[in-house]
């Protein structure tokens, strides 16, 4: 496992002023999944608070222009602060199985390990089967669901009605931090 990017790229915590510049690039990337109303809800999922509140947690990855190829979004929770949430992770198509996901999200797994947290959960829209085959390569494991949508289990209504979600968990070592690495699967 090589814990680098790839030549040329920049990795920083965002400011309020990238809330734009992420928005702008989502649908490019996303390529209309689930069309309007799919554009609508992830555009929803990324308000300005997000860019304010939790940016010593998350991560933007530029080229040295300064144009942004990846960005991931999570923070530690402050109910169960031994779990963290990735909320929201975006990596420009021409970047994809080069490495630059599973480099913010191995940068996010030691940097809320060494905060204490023992477990990162995240969840992804059915029918996602490039996020799906991504989360379960990174070794999450699919939580059970209330119903399944082509043999994946899925929560009906998870963010709101109609808003259904595959919700995935991923345990920390003990004792994972700075200098102690996260254990990832084989073959990274």
């Amino acid at each position: 496992m090589v814990d680098e990017l790839p030549d040329g790229l920049v990795l920083r915590h965002p400011t309020p002023d990238d809330q734009r510049r992420v928005l702008a690039v989502m649908d490019v990337w996303w390529a209309g999944f689930a069309g309007d109303a799919g554009s609508l809800q992830r555009s929803l999922l990324l308000p300005r608070l997000f860019f304010q509140h939790f940016t010593d947690s998350s991560f933007l990855v530029e080229r040295a222009d300064g144009r942004l190829v990846a960005f991931l979004i999570g923070f530690v929770s402050q109910s169960q602060p031994e779990v963290a949430y990735i909320h929201f992770v975006g990596v420009d198509p021409s970047l994809h199985r080069r490495g630059v996901g599973a480099f913010l999200y191995r940068r996010f797994f030691r940097l809320v390990a060494a905060r204490g947290c023992r477990r990162v959960r995240c969840v992804t829209s059915p029918g996602n089967t490039a996020s799906l085959a991504f989360h379960t390569g990174l070794g999450f494991q699919v939580e059970p669901g209330d119903t399944t949508i082509d043999g994946v289990a899925v929560h009906r209504d998870y963010d709101g009605p109609a808003l259904s979600r595959v919700a995935f968990t991923r345990a920390l070592a003990p004792g994972a931090g700075p200098g102690r690495g996260v254990p990832v699967p084989a073959g990274w």
